[in-house]
Formats: C-alpha cells, sequence, structure tokens
C-alpha cells in the first residue's frame, strides 16, 4: 500500500502493484509536464488542440469558492424573506448537473429538498401537488432550454395558479446569462434569478449556483460548505502532497490500464449519495470516441460485482483502502471539488476532453422527432408474460429466458446497464435487479433512473467503449398528466424518452432488451423473481 496523500481534509489511498504502478507513470509525467500549476493556471491546451476551444470556457469551477462567496448575502436574504413568509418546502426542478449536488449536499446536512428529475407523471404530482401554500420551485437550467425542466416549470405555475397563488413569487431561477430561461423569468417576473458562471459546464457546477442556491433555501450551511472546498485549494498548484492530482492519476492510469470499470462503494463516508454524483461527473467527461470509465455505483464494499477482476477498479468512499483499489475520505465540500480536479486530470490521461458531451443530444433529437410524429408504439412484444411485455430481438418464450439471453450478449470486458423509467419513489425496489443481476454475470451492472441517467451514463452507453448491453423498463402510466402548454404530457414526453434512447442504442446493433411492466406493481414482482434465477 502506497502512503496515503492527504491535504485540505482529503485523504487518498491506493493499494495493490498494478493500481500504484500506473498512478506513479502518470504523477511522473505530470510533473514533467507542470501540470498542477498548468491546471490552475486554466491552461486550456492541456486536453489537446481540438478541445483548446472548448477547454477554455469551461475552467471556470477552479473559481468557484470565490464566486459562490458573492452569493451568500443574497441567498441569506431570500431564506429569510421566504422563511418568514411560511415557504419551507423547496422543490428543485433540475437535471444532472443541476440536480444531483443539490441532491447530495442536502441529504448529506440532513436538510430535506424535493428533487424533481424525472418525467414520470406520478413523480411530478407527488412533487407538486400538495403544500404549495409553503413551497418554493428551484427551476434550474444551464442552457435554459431542458425539456424535462421547462415541462416542471410550467406544471409549477400551474400548481401555484391551482392554489390561488402568483407563481412569480414562488418560483426562483438558477440559469446562464442569456439563456432563454433568464428572458422567461424576467418577462414573468419572477422573483429571483440567479446567474451562474457561464465558463462552468453543468456537472461540474456543484460548487456554483446551481449546487449552492437550492441548497441554502434548504438550510444547508453552504459558507462552511466552501469552506471546506478553500481549504484544498492551497495544494492543488503541487504535484506533491496533492489528493486531488493523487486521486486523477490512479482513474486516469487505471482506465488506460485496461481497469475501466470504477466500482464505487461506500464504507461510511457520512455523505448520502456521493456515488451518484461522482458517477453522472465522471461517465459524462470521460465516456467518447470510443474510450471511457464506466462508474458502477454499488451498495456496500462487498456488494455483488466488487469482486477482484481484470476490469475492475474498487473505489471506497470513506473507508480503508482494498487489498487492491482505492480509498477517499474528506468532508464533502473538499471532495466536490477534488473530484473535479480529479476528472479533468483523468481526461487528460485518457486523452479526451472531459469538457463536452457530443452524444448527449442524439437523444433529445430522437425525443424531440417521436414527439412530434404520431407518437405510436415501437412495434409489438415478441410475446407477454403477465405483467410483462418483452420487446427485443432475443430467442426466448419468458421473462426469465429473456434475461438469460441477454445475460449471455453481454460481450468481452463489457457491462449490463438498467435503465429503469420508473417512478423511483414508489417503484424504488427496481433498483435491487442491479444487485441480482450482478451475482449472476461475471460482468459490471449499473442502475440508472430515467431519464436523468441520460444527462449522465447516457454519454458514454453511446460514446464510450461499444461494449454494453442493456435492459430498459418502463410502465405503464394509469394518470396522466398534461404538460401545460405543450402538445404532449408527461407519460407521453416519458415514453418517447425512452424510445428515443431506445433508437439511439439500437442504431449501434448493441444488445438490448425492453421490458414494459402494464402493471407496475405485479411486473416488478415477476422481474424480480426471474432476475433471482
Amino acid at each position: 500500500m502506497t502512503d496515503p496523500v492527504s491535504a485540505g481534509g482529503v485523504t487518498v489511498t491506493v493499494a495493490g502493484p498494478a493500481l500504484q504502478a500506473s498512478q506513479a507513470t502518470v504523477l511522473e509525467t505530470a510533473a514533467d509536464d507542470g501540470l498542477p500549476a498548468r491546471l490552475l493556471a486554466k491552461d486550456a491546451t492541456l486536453w489537446g488542440p481540438e478541445a483548446a476551444a472548448e477547454a477554455g470556457v469551461r475552467l471556470g469551477w477552479l473559481d468557484a469558492v470565490r464566486v459562490g462567496r458573492e452569493l451568500l448575502p443574497e441567498l441569506e436574504r431570500l431564506r429569510n424573506e421566504l422563511a418568514s413568509e411560511g415557504v419551507t418546502r423547496v422543490v428543485l426542478a433540475g437535471m444532472g448537473g443541476s440536480s444531483l449536488a443539490p441532491e447530495v449536499i442536502c441529504a448529506t446536512a440532513g436538510k430535506p429538498l424535493v428533487v424533481l428529475d424525472t418525467t414520470d407523471p406520478a413523480q411530478v404530482r407527488a412533487a407538486l401537488g400538495s403544500d404549495m401554500e409553503r413551497t418554493v420551485v428551484v427551476v434550474s437550467s444551464k442552457s435554459g432550454g431542458t425539456v424535462e425542466t421547462d415541462s416542471h416549470r410550467r406544471a409549477a405555475r400551474a400548481a401555484f395558479e391551482a392554489a390561488g397563488i402568483d407563481p412569480a413569487e414562488r418560483i426562483v431561477v438558477v440559469t446562464d446569462p442569456g439563456s432563454p430561461l433568464e428572458q422567461t423569468a424576467k418577462d414573468e417576473g419572477t422573483r429571483a434569478v440567479f446567474l451562474a458562471d457561464p465558463d462552468v459546464g453543468g456537472r461540474y457546477s456543484a460548487l456554483t449556483a446551481f449546487g449552492l442556491v437550492p441548497a441554502a433555501l434548504a438550510g444547508v450551511d453552504v459558507t462552511g460548505l466552501l469552506d471546506e472546498a478553500a481549504a484544498l485549494e492551497p495544494c492543488l498548484t503541487s504535484v506533491e502532497d496533492n489528493p486531488a492530482l493523487a486521486l486523477g492519476a490512479v482513474l486516469g492510469g487505471a482506465a488506460v490500464g485496461g481497469r475501466d470499470k470504477l466500482v464505487i462503494a461506500d464504507a461510511g463516508s457520512g455523505i448520502s449519495g456521493f456515488g451518484d454524483w461522482a458517477e453522472q461527473l465522471i461517465a459524462e467527461s470521460t465516456g467518447k470516441h470510443g474510450k471511457g470509465i464506466l462508474p458502477v455505483v454499488v451498495e456496500s464494499p462487498d456488494a455483488p460485482g466488487t469482486s477482484p477482476a481484470a476490469d475492475v477498479h474498487l473505489l471506497v468512499l470513506g473507508g480503508g483502502a482494498p487489498a487492491d483499489g482505492t480509498a477517499v475520505s474528506g468532508p464533502l465540500g473538499a471532495q466536490l471539488l477534488a473530484w473535479e480536479y480529479a476528472t479533468a486530470v483523468a481526461g487528460r490521461v485518457l486523452q479526451i476532453n472531459p469538457f463536452d458531451q457530443p452524444n448527449v443530444q442524439e437523444s433529445k433529437d430522437n425525443t424531440k422527432a417521436i414527439l412530434e410524429s404520431d407518437r405510436t408504439p415501437a412495434g409489438k412484444p415478441i410475446f407477454t408474460e403477465g405483467a410483462i411485455e418483452v420487446y427485443g430481438d432475443v430467442s426466448a418464450s419468458d421473462v426469465a429466458g429473456a434475461l438469460d439471453a441477454l445475460l449471455a450478449a453481454v460481450p468481452d470486458r463489457g457491462y449490463l446497464a438498467v435503465m429503469a423509467y420508473l417512478d423511483r419513489r414508489v417503484d424504488a425496489r427496481a433498483h435491487d435487479l442491479r444487485a441480482l443481476l450482478a451475482a449472476r454475470v461475471a460482468h459490471s451492472v449499473t442502475f440508472g433512473w430515467a431519464p436523468r441517467f441520460l444527462h449522465s451514463t447516457g454519454q458514454l452507453h453511446k460514446g464510450g467503449p461499444q461494449t454494453g448491453a442493456f435492459l430498459q423498463i418502463t410502465g405503464a402510466v394509469t394518470e396522466d398528466l398534461d404538460v401545460p402548454g405543450r402538445n404532449y404530457s408527461f407519460g407521453e414526453l416519458q415514453a418517447a424518452q425512452a424510445m428515443g434512447d431506445l433508437r439511439a442504442l439500437t442504431s449501434r446493433d448493441r444488445p438490448v432488451l425492453r421490458l414494459h411492466l402494464t402493471d407496475r406493481n405485479a411486473g416488478l414482482d415477476a422481474l424480480l423473481a426471474a432476475a433471482r434465477g
């Protein structure tokens, strides 16, 4: 085991000769290239000439602590105003980087935050269907044109109006300057509009307005969060005693050496849901041009899928380093900054641009095309068993056989991705599929709630190594909800997103099995039973 690298409250420990050797090689190159100083100086050429233009306007996260502190007086004033009006419930409408960091920040601090990052009608209705008299809705979108968030904003306005409340008084907007959402907010007289640094990409925005505004309104001590990050900053220009660089070196070095499945397990870190945030940061940053690090968030350090394998790099949060793996510990604010820095370093090691997402738009375009068409269902099931309709190119006569065929189709050094277009509140046990299937196959198995994974691992699915097999799960909508001002409902949007991503995957000749639950409860019972084998 190498000596731990520790500074600013963050400690990184690497064990195992292969990981140590790959990390050492990267660190040696980093020292020769002056990487830490160049990164802190915002040298956009670090990722090659083709990435320079994009990188040149995507390094603002290095200033996030300083810029974030400028927001604190206004955030305190707004929170106190809302509290004096009896407004204590915060709903966050945002996708990907706009929702994952605030969710982790609030959950770790024990502060309630209702996260609306879905198009499932029941989940939208639950967030906006009651308690509106004490609710503020934070509408958060960097581009200002995200279809899910625009739909949430429309639904929120309708919900406030139905409750006899002026929506302009209860909606807070976080967006980039000049976005369509900024203009809409101005036109509608929105109570508060926070403009974020446009030189920060969504997944690097944890310590910017996108992370701070909803967290502060929910009651989190965001000053303390920024203080934790600030404590790490002094070490970031050095090669030695720089845990962020040490982490980036082992992530990138391991992936180049073939260990491109980063299995993330929590072992008492005290941080709630950190793996889901790190998953989006790493997958969307590195999964492109046939390369990438696939984050695999597991339930515990001994969960199925954590056993040693040629393509697995086990990383433990908050505990001691495994015999052949990495351990990372430290306070949340410092870790958010450390992982952003580390991901930028890993991108350089992989020789890709960690700041673009060239394949995310594909599924969005497919979704739009489906919504503008007649929205007919995608074909007929090859068979139906109870409450499950089975779609796909598989030779099977029952659900268990279809799952067997999909597991057998996972290629060497590949992975299986489970993608659930369901309600993660009431259909939460769908997540059990990850461990059940991982126990049956000698490959990594990931799980993603849709459509939020489209803003995360969805980039890697399409742009990364073409070694994935995919299980898509959709469910019948028993009570739909119209999107105000649009000619489609949330149920239709959800279905279009599923079909749009399905088209993107099948166009790449990837193995895909779609299971549609005509009765969600009964269908999940049967699916979980089949997954147990």
